[in-house]
């Protein structure tokens, strides 16, 4: 058996909207108790009313069942679900847009649930939510990895592609396939697929027209450099197209035939343009290692040359992740260079003046990033970072800071 315990996802800032329905959940349950217990002497439970019942439904259940849960270990599950992919997902949509999308989520689930089973007895539980949170979380971070804890006979941990995890087991397996091998249950396999279907399309949407925070790896993203590759392939299949890109309009289709015995297949600027390719593609998966080793060979080629701005962010980090610090230095003043005016220019200049100060012991340069990274700043605590910086410069250079 594996379950997921967490994801490799950044979560930029406090998940409270969250939190705070993680909390209603766990609380409407202690307070109201599970939804499997029967009410005495034909009474009908607070629960009861809460529920949503297919022959008696009042609009208000829509939104109450999302709360109701029938025991611990159902609360429990949906809980750590929620927590695992919800986190990150409130991280990128804001607290409001949130709460909104995980109550659509489980009003599209239940409708979904409604339409294939009009009969249904009744249904409690945020699963439906739930499940409209994880494909979200997969539109959002498509190529993000989860750890996954696992026990049969022995107990460990490994990591999968939140697209395997999410798409084949948690979909496919858990739903699809377990549907069909369940027969009677009282698991809403059909509410857990509207959801799903909801999550993702509403978020893919919500991408597609920027009503959401857009980066160059959620699932829109990923689809437009697949289709633009494909329009690519496609245009350079003719051999005049794929000679006029390379050298312009006076080009000319040469056959093999007509080149001199012991040519070369390609000059300096192919292997240049190969290699931005490769790079991009492997930053596209994911492969941060593969992306910063290509980079390193680009500039054999040719070290005047940048990639584009995320790219070359993406590439400069790991090369201080991999604590090639001369390297990455020179990768991120590459970006200031190029870019002197992108958002992350404050704290680019911070970190380089920490690597300056702290790792090569080049301390003017660092105290010439430090100081424009101090006029940059607005936030105080940043500020005292670059104030304790600028003193261990100071103090490199024999000479006390102010």
């Amino acid at each position: 058996m594996i379950i997921p315990i967490s994801t490799d996802t950044q979560i930029r800032r406090t998940p409270w909207a969250n939190y705070v329905l993680i909390g209603l959940n766990v609380l409407v349950f202690l307070v109201v108790g599970g939804a499997d217990r029967h009410a005495i002497d034909g009474r009908q439970t607070i629960g009861d009313r809460l529920a949503l019942v297919g022959d008696h439904i009042q609009l208000y259940q829509f939104f109450t069942y999302q709360f109701m849960h029938a025991n611990w270990m159902h609360i429990g599950g949906n809980m750590l679900f929620l927590w695992i992919f919800g986190n990150a997902v409130n991280g990128k949509m804001g607290h409001a847009p949130y709460v909104l999308f995980y109550l659509a989520g489980g009003i599209a689930a239940a409708v979904g649930h409604a339409y294939i089973n009009p009969d249904f007895g009744g249904m409690v539980g945020a699963s439906g939510a739930i499940a409209a949170v994880t494909t979200a979380y997969l539109a959002l971070f498509p190529r993000s990895y989860v750890t996954v804890l696992y026990w049969w006979f022995i107990i460990g941990t490994f990591e999968l592609p939140s697209m395997v995890l999410i798409v084949f087991k948690m979909i496919l397996w858990d739903n699809v396939l377990a549907k069909s091998l369940a027969g009677e249950s009282n698991v809403a396999f059909d509410a857990h697929l509207a959801g799903y279907g909801f999550g993702f399309v509403a978020t893919s949407a919500l991408l597609a027209i920027k009503a959401l925070p857009r980066d160059q790896f959620d699932i829109v993203a990923l689809w437009r450099r697949w289709f633009h590759r494909q329009a690519f392939r496609s245009a350079m299949a003719d051999p005049d197209a794929e000679a006029r890109a390379r050298y312009g309009r006076v080009a000319r289709p040469v056959s093999l035939q007509d080149l001199p015995v012991g040519s070369g297949a390609s000059g300096p600027r192919d292997q240049v343009a190969e290699l931005r390719m490769r790079i991009a593609e492997a930053l596209a998966l994911n492969d941060r290692n593969t992306a910063a080793e290509l980079y390193e060979k680009l500039l054999e080629h040719d070290p005047r040359q940048v990639l584009p701005k995320g790219s070359q962010l993406d590439v400069a980090n790991q090369l201080y992740t991999l604590n090639k610090l001369p390297q990455a230095a020179a990768a991120y003043e590459k970006l200031l260079s190029a870019y002197p005016t992108c958002a992350e220019a404050g704290e680019i200049r911070l970190l380089l003046g920490i690597i300056y100060a702290r790792d090569l012991r080049q301390y003017e340069v660092a105290e010439g990033h430090l100081r424009q990274a101090l006029v940059q700043f607005a936030d105080e605590k940043r500020r005292e970072q670059c104030r304790h910086w600028l003193a261990v410069a100071a103090d490199g250079l024999g000479r006390n800071e102010e």
